[in-house]
């Protein structure tokens, strides 16, 4: 049986199409980066602790729960009294594992207020940490990318000199609002991840 023309040759095309894109390379994928933190479980929550001015005598408040859509809530009320201002929450001190030229990554949903990322290390200095601060807008989701080189060495809000950042030393992560305005506040956090830049 003998076909015609136009139907080899559509054949014959379909044919090389599909032999060809059998060897063709994939479609890039971006970098997933490492996941610190995932926040889809009941029990996320669990990892983490609050601290609040009221270790200083100030009155803010806040709570982290899991949210109805299954990530984490942080919330509650910023308070400027007796010397207050802040709240926070940070992870449980454990190995992180991060190098130099590391990029931290969030997905955080806010309520477009400024929140600080802290990172923290074995240090006897009061309430030491390294910041670096992130804009959230009102409820959307936004992936929020801070590089290390981007965080500051501070010691009760203010910056302290001639303190170099030790990725390796780095043993919890926290989220704190401090940004001087009283009121209720709520953020959502969907993942923490770290992308390597090497």
């Amino acid at each position: 049986m003998t076909l015609p023309l136009n139907r080899t040759l559509s054949l014959a095309v379909i044919t090389l199409a599909i032999t060809c894109n059998a060897f063709a390379d994939p479609a890039p994928t971006e970098n997933p980066g490492r996941v610190l933190f995932a926040f889809d479980r009941p029990d996320s929550h669990k990892q983490w602790q609050i601290v609040n001015d009221g270790v200083m005598g100030g009155r803010s408040n806040s709570s982290l729960s899991t949210a109805s859509d299954g990530h984490v809530q942080f919330d509650g009320n910023l308070s400027l009294e007796n010397n207050g201002g802040f709240a926070s929450v940070r992870s449980k001190p454990a190995p992180i594992h991060l190098n130099h030229g590391d990029e931290i990554v969030l997905r955080v949903k806010g309520d477009g207020r400024k929140y600080i990322l802290n990172l923290y290390v074995p240090n006897r200095q009061m309430a030491f940490s390294f910041q670096s601060e992130f804009e959230t807008s009102k409820n959307q989701w936004t992936t929020v990318k801070l590089p290390l080189t981007k965080f500051a060495a501070t010691s009760f809000g203010r910056r302290v000199d001639g303190m170099n950042l030790a990725p390796s030393k780095i043993n919890s992560l926290g989220v704190m609002l401090a940004d001087k305005n009283a009121g209720p506040f709520t953020l959502l956090l969907d993942w923490i991840k770290v992308d390597s830049k090497k």
